[in-house]
């Protein structure tokens, strides 16, 4: 984690896709970087009309959830409202490479199997040699300087996404959060986020 302004990043392409996300269809600028300071192909999707405090979604990439609906997680939901709520008022969405909380994808897999064991989700890292939580949200803060995005609306229920953003140069002119997706099969999840992460979620 970082606690002073990044080095710069510059836009690298921008490209129009027509996106489909449960519930909306939507066209999107699909944007790309030079100068990223962990070498990551992030990306942001730019929707509707940004406006001079964008809405920002920092979201970390989730296979199992984004992609193929899991419901071990609460990922999948969170992006597909982000992108319906970003595209109505303007803003972006940043697609961070980050699986698993920064540990990558077959150590998460690791880590569902240590949960199905008992571990919560924190210690299920712990016990794969990770820290609890990897993800370092410089590279959002470089998306967001080089898109001239410097003042923001920040949507999350991730107080440590604010955090680092803060500590990178980005102001939060407001905190949004997200709605809660809670099932019996990501409840023990959730709960895990709330009291150890400090996530802010309801009715769980």
């Amino acid at each position: 984690m970082t606690s002073q302004s990044p080095p710069p990043a510059t836009i690298r392409r921008r490209v129009l896709v027509n996106l489909r996300v449960d519930p909306i269809t939507t066209p999107a600028w699909v944007i790309t970087f030079h100068g990223l300071v962990d070498g990551r192909e992030h990306i942001a999707i730019e929707l509707g009309e940004p406006g001079p405090v964008p809405m920002v979604r920092p979201h970390s990439e989730c296979l199992t959830g984004d992609v193929f609906g899991s419901e071990r997680c609460d990922c999948g939901p969170q992006l597909h409202e982000a992108v319906a709520r970003i595209a109505d008022v303007g803003g972006y969405v940043l697609y961070l490479r980050q699986e698993g909380r920064g540990i990558g994808l077959y150590e998460k897999l690791d880590a569902y199997a240590l949960q199905d064991r008992g571990m919560d989700t924190y210690d299920a890292n712990v016990a794969l040699g990770h820290d609890p939580d990897e993800r370092d949200y410089t590279v959002a803060a470089q998306m967001l300087q080089a898109l001239g995005a410097t003042r923001i609306a920040l949507l999350s229920n991730n107080p440590d996404k604010c955090r680092q953003l803060l500590d990178c140069g980005i102001d939060i002119a407001e905190e949004v959060p997200t709605a809660s997706y809670v099932s019996e099969t990501n409840v023990r999840y959730l709960r895990a986020k709330a009291r150890r992460g400090g996530h802010r979620l309801r009715a769980i």
